[in-house]
C-alpha cells in the first residue's frame, strides 16, 4: 500500500518550478506593460500635451472601467454590451468568410481551370479597401446591420481563401498516390487527406482572417451608428471624452488578442484529432 504521507514530498519539490514557469510567462508582459505606462504617464506630463496619462484616464473613466455592464436605455451602454453587440457581427460575418473561403480555396487548390477563372478576379477585388464596400453594402441591403456583415465578410474572406488554396496546392503528390492506390472516394480523400494536410494554412489564415473582421467591424460601426464598440468611440470623440477613447481601445486590443487566441487553440486541438 501506498503511504499517502510520501505524496506532499513528492508534490512540493515540482511548486518552485511551477512556480519559475509561471514567472517567465507573466513576468515579460508585466515589465513591459509597466515601463510603458511608466513612459506614457512622463509624456503625457509635458507642458503642452493634448493626451491624458494613465493616471488621469483611470480618474476620469472609473465609472466605465468598474461597471462595464450597465445599461441606462438607449445608446447609453456599458461597454460590455457595445462589444457584444460588435462581436455579434463579427461572429455571423466572420463565420460566412470561413465557410465561402475553405469551400472556395479547395475547388481553386483542386483545380487549375477554377484559379485561372477566378483567380483574377479575387486578385482585383481583395485589394478594395473594407470601408469602400460600405456605401455599396448600404445601397444593396438598406439596412446597419446586414451592411457591417457584408463588410466583415468581405474583408476576412481573402486570407481564408488564398491559405486554403495554397495548403491544398501544397499537399505532397505522395498522398495523393495513396488516395489512388486505397482507392478512396471524394469525400474520403477530403476528410481523410486533404484536410489534416491543408489544416495548418487553413488555420493561419482563419487567424489573420479574423483580426481582419474585429479592424473591419470597428471601422464599420464608426460610420453606420447604434451599438458596437465603433459607435462608441466615435461618439466619445464627438463629445471630447477622450480617456473613454483610450479605455475602449484597451479592450478593442484584448478582445482582438482573445480571438486570435480562440482561433489558434481550435487550430492544436482540431489537429490532435487530423488522421495525419
Amino acid at each position: 500500500m501506498t503511504d499517502i504521507s510520501l505524496k506532499p514530498a513528492l508534490v512540493w519539490p515540482r511548486v518552485p518550478a511551477l512556480l519559475q514557469a509561471i514567472a517567465w510567462r507573466v513576468l515579460p508582459p508585466l515589465v513591459t506593460i509597466a515601463l510603458i505606462l511608466l513612459v506614457w504617464e512622463l509624456i503625457c506630463r509635458q507642458p503642452g500635451s493634448t493626451l491624458p496619462p494613465p493616471s488621469v484616464v483611470i480618474d476620469t473613466s472609473w465609472e466605465l472601467i468598474v461597471d462595464p455592464f450597465y445599461d441606462r436605455g438607449g445608446l447609453d451602454k456599458g461597454l460590455f454590451w457595445h462589444l457584444a453587440a460588435s462581436l455579434e457581427r463579427v461572429l455571423y460575418g466572420y463565420a460566412l468568410s470561413a465557410a465561402v473561403g475553405i469551400a472556395l480555396g479547395v475547388l481553386i487548390g483542386q483545380s487549375t481551370l477554377a484559379t485561372r477563372g477566378l483567380d483574377p478576379v479575387f486578385q482585383v477585388l481583395r485589394t478594395v479597401p473594407p470601408l469602400a464596400w460600405l456605401p455599396l453594402s448600404l445601397a444593396a441591403f438598406r439596412a446597419s446591420d446586414p451592411s457591417a456583415i457584408f463588410v466583415i465578410f468581405i474583408t476576412s474572406v481573402w486570407p481564408v481563401l488564398i491559405n486554403t488554396s495554397v495548403g491544398v496546392r501544397a499537399i505532397p503528390q505522395d498522398y495523393r498516390n495513396v488516395a489512388k492506390v486505397l482507392r478512396l472516394n471524394s469525400l474520403e480523400y477530403f476528410v481523410k487527406i486533404l484536410v489534416p494536410a491543408a489544416l495548418p494554412y487553413i488555420f493561419t489564415g482563419l487567424r489573420i482572417g479574423v483580426g481582419l473582421s474585429w479592424l473591419a467591424i470597428v471601422a464599420a460601426e464608426m460610420l453606420i451608428g447604434g451599438v458596437g464598440i465603433g459607435f462608441f468611440i466615435w461618439d466619445a470623440w464627438n463629445s471630447s471624452l477622450i480617456s473613454d477613447i483610450i479605455v475602449a481601445l484597451i479592450y478593442v486590443g484584448l478582445v482582438g488578442f482573445c480571438l486570435d487566441r480562440l482561433i489558434a487553440f481550435a487550430g492544436r486541438l482540431i489537429a490532435r484529432g487530423a488522421p495525419l
